[in-house]
């Protein structure tokens, strides 16, 4: 979306508006405050120790033989409820796809940091 030149209006922190955050990955990390990256930051791990906490006390933990990528967190993944009369084989597959997703990601965020970082790498 920002590389296609599409910003939210008003101020991401005072006095930086969101136009002037650059479209180029690393760039527009940096140019955040510090505060923002804490709550990016602070507001994942608030996720993933609540679906810790959760799978201890609720279920079977995905490291012991649980449903991987089963979030927890009510309302999170789903709060419209579109996918309440999926078939378990479904959610399953969703499930799958979006561990996928994510790990495709993760490789997407190591090449933007080397082609950032190492000239010529990518």
């Amino acid at each position: 979306v920002a590389g296609a030149g599409l910003r939210l209006p008003g101020e991401l922190a005072p006095g930086l508006a969101f136009s002037d955050i650059p479209s180029k990955g690393l760039e527009a990390w940096d140019a955040i405050p510090g505060w923002g990256k804490a709550q990016f930051l602070l507001f994942a791990g608030l996720i993933e120790f609540h679906d810790e906490l959760f799978f201890s006390r609720r279920g079977t933990h995905y490291m012991r033989g649980g449903t991987p990528g089963k979030n927890m967190v009510p309302g999170l993944y789903d709060p419209l409820g579109f996918s309440k009369n999926r078939s378990e084989e479904a959610k399953a597959r969703g499930r799958e796809s979006e561990i996928k997703n994510g790990r495709l990601a993760m490789i997407g965020v190591a090449g933007l940091y080397f082609a950032a970082t190492i000239p010529g790498s990518v």
